[in-house]
């Protein structure tokens, strides 16, 4: 796949629902996922089985009522932005909010080898 191919796929699968089919698709076997946060492993996240443990915690944790995907935004031949918005429930305590983040991705190889994440304050 081009690297443009890679960034439309990434952002269509985000809009209709095939992240997790996106994630062999796209991603190298060695991707790394970065939060801006530790989220209680850590802030970097390595390989795709791990990613995908991520996406696990993810769903088991939060309820996604809502999801805004705008872009990809392009910066030269290696990476892309796309920024999120997202209405979440927390499972555990009912808590509802709304942000939004940026996620950066940087693709080598005609992979996705490194995507972080910032959150907005």
């Amino acid at each position: 796949m081009t690297f443009l191919e890679i960034a439309n796929d990434l952002v269509a699968g985000c809009r209709e629902g095939r992240e997790r089919a996106n994630l062999d698709r796209l991603y190298a076997p060695d991707a790394v996922s970065v939060e801006p946060m530790d989220m209680g492993s850590g802030r970097e996240t390595v390989g795709l089985a791990a990613i995908h443990g991520k996406h696990n915690w993810w769903e088991g944790a939060f309820i996604t009522h809502g999801l805004t995907v705008e872009g990809p935004f392009i910066h030269g031949k290696e990476s892309f932005a796309v920024i999120f918005g997202m209405d979440t429930e927390n499972r555990a305590t009912g808590e509802r909010s709304q942000g939004r983040e940026v996620a950066i991705y940087h693709v080598k190889d005609g992979r996705i080898v490194r995507e972080e994440f910032y959150f907005s304050a």
